[in-house]
């Protein structure tokens, strides 16, 4: 059984980024290449450091919920 962590979603995401067009957002993974939602979340999640930082506050421990991959 997987752990749950309420911060993992793409918008917590180091490689997460917005691109601001004239018309629209669009939302990417930059380590994946392709657009994504902020609620998304996949195994590949890389907590920015503030994220990290908060979840260190409450207790959260940062190792079973982060994956190391690059």
């Amino acid at each position: 059984m997987t752990k749950t962590n309420r911060f993992h979603a793409c918008a917590t995401c180091k490689h997460y980024q917005v691109i601001k067009l004239p018309d629209r957002n669009v939302y990417r993974c930059s380590r994946l290449g392709f657009e994504t939602k902020p609620h998304f979340a996949f195994n590949c999640w890389q907590p920015k450091d503030k994220v990290l930082q908060l979840m260190k506050k409450q207790g959260i421990r940062v190792e079973d919920h982060i994956n190391e991959r690059t």
